[in-house]
């Protein structure tokens, strides 16, 4: 007889962040309503909004990046290390700049090196934070995120941003509905899809923040090269890299872009690839493919039927190919260097 493998601990710790991420968001949507919507009408005024963030908190900016597009917003997300480095004219736009703990070192110099803040606002889990002192912050329910890889912090931050989509005069209905009564979706075959794949490329078009999430959320639990692809920068010429031994995921909604995923995924099988599907579309599924099923969802409501399954998919590929997953070895939950 073996004997069963130990829960690592950091993935303990991710599980308690996750037990608690849809109340959280849902507290968190219902609790910022006074803040999103003075976030709203600097945007309604401006015309033009810039994201900033890093890591996790830029994954999120680059799912919301169309909806706010879809309101006439003339919105763009940037890595703030970018920002920094390289940045752009900011004059006549509204800021929101998202950090979880409020206390990163691009965070911090960023707000050094700026003078301007009338039109800048945060989002983080720590009112306390730097970022909670220093401009006007929709706060995040629960406090910090303690476990490594982003997972309640995702969803939380999302569901800040419903509340100022919703004072934008977005529909959230069907988001908060997807918050309320998460779909149970099984992801064996997905798991056993990827199983001897030596890499993930998560891939998708108007889901494509999500795909980036979740390429972060692999390569961090998973000590393994994964990373994302918008749908059409994988399809000019980075598929030449796709075989057997690279694994593909990609997202699939409930929109116009819808398509062009399902011609990617084609292509994918063609190639060998194990690929997954996550799928909120309503289209046939591709044959070939593991495809993980949900009703047909669009923007944010796709987000939050299709995240929490993503997450229990990274963390079963990353507890199978390591034994502590979840504790990093080179990085910190904060990070405090450039």
């Amino acid at each position: 007889m073996t004997e069963e493998k130990k829960r690592p601990a950091g993935l303990v710790a991710i599980d308690r962040e996750m037990a608690r991420q849809h109340e959280d968001a849902l507290a968190s949507f219902a609790s910022n309503q006074e803040t999103a919507a003075r976030v709203a009408a600097s945007i309604r005024k401006n015309g033009r909004l810039v994201l900033l963030g890093m890591g996790a908190s830029h994954a999120v900016a680059r799912a919301v990046e169309p909806l706010y597009r879809a309101h006439g917003i003339d919105a763009i997300a940037l890595p703030l290390s970018e920002q920094l480095g390289q940045p752009l004219p900011l004059a006549g736009k509204t800021v929101i700049v998202t950090s979880q703990s409020g206390e990163s070192a691009e965070v911090l110099r960023w707000f050094a090196e700026t003078g301007d803040r009338a039109e800048t606002f945060g989002l983080t889990l720590e009112a306390g934070s730097f970022l909670g002192r220093t401009v006007p912050c929709l706060v995040g329910a629960g406090g910090t995120e303690l476990a490594f890889a982003a997972t309640r912090s995702l969803t939380v931050t999302f569901a800040l941003h419903l509340a100022i989509l919703a004072a934008l005069g977005e529909d959230s209905t069907a988001a908060l509905a997807a918050l309320k009564a998460p779909e149970t979706v099984e992801i064996d075959a997905a798991l056993a899809a990827l199983g001897k794949a030596a890499t993930v490329v998560t891939s998708g078009r108007r889901l494509q923040g999500l795909a980036e999430a979740l390429g972060l959320g692999l390569t961090e639990l998973s000590r393994l090269p994964c990373f994302s692809l918008e749908g059409g920068q994988l399809r000019h010429g980075p598929m030449e890299m796709l075989g057997p031994k690279i694994g593909v995921v990609l997202f699939r909604g409930d929109d116009p872009t819808a398509e062009l995923v399902t011609a990617m995924a084609v292509s994918v099988v063609e190639t060998g690839a194990p690929l997954v599907l996550f799928d909120a579309s309503g289209r046939p599924p591709v044959e070939g493919a593991v495809t993980l099923s949900f009703k047909p969802a669009s923007g944010l409501a796709a987000v939050f039927a299709m995240l929490p399954v993503a997450q229990r998919l990274m963390i079963a590929f990353a507890d199978a190919r390591v034994d502590n997953a979840g504790t990093p070895v080179r990085t910190t939950k904060i990070t405090r260097s450039e």
